[in-house]
């Protein structure tokens, strides 16, 4: 019988496929998520754009989120008025819908203008990446930071 060099051609393949497979398996371990969750603490405003969000005196007045997991519902305030509304969430990919809010003035016009852009960056949002366990950044789709909020926990 006589060796086929031909047949040699179809050993290139599989190891390539073994290759990939092995460095998918060895990324596996790393320890990086590629669906971290989002539900659970609440979520205060640091930073809107690239701007730092000073937060109040009270830390009920502070805009902050919470996500929940069972209804898929967000809740939350943008610092003067209560927000709600849906979210769906898979891998990095956020959207949030069905958004409402409360109709009070801000006696702090800055804090009604800072409340307006955060609303504003809730409806951009397309989204997120976690920095550690305690930092959330709400992305765009052109993939810009629109906000980055903290859990409680940190503040």
């Amino acid at each position: 019988m006589r060796f086929r060099p031909a047949a040699r051609l179809g050993a290139i393949p599989f190891f390539a496929v073994a290759l990939l497979a092995a460095g998918l398996v060895a990324g596996c371990g790393s320890g990086i998520s590629l669906d971290e969750a989002i539900e659970g603490p609440v979520w205060r405003l640091e930073q809107l754009g690239g701007e730092p969000v000073a937060p109040s005196s009270d830390p009920q007045r502070d805009a902050q989120l919470q996500f929940d997991r069972r209804n898929n519902r967000l809740s939350g305030s943008g610092g003067c008025n209560r927000v709600t509304g849906t979210f769906e969430r898979s891998g990095s990919s956020l959207k949030m819908s069905q958004l409402s809010s409360t109709r009070m003035a801000c006696a702090d016009p800055a804090r009604s203008t800072s409340e307006t852009q955060f609303f504003a960056a809730l409806q951009a949002t397309t989204n997120y990446r976690m920095q550690g366990p305690s930092r959330l950044s709400l992305l765009d789709a052109s993939g810009r930071t629109v906000a980055t909020l903290s859990s409680a926990s940190t503040r």
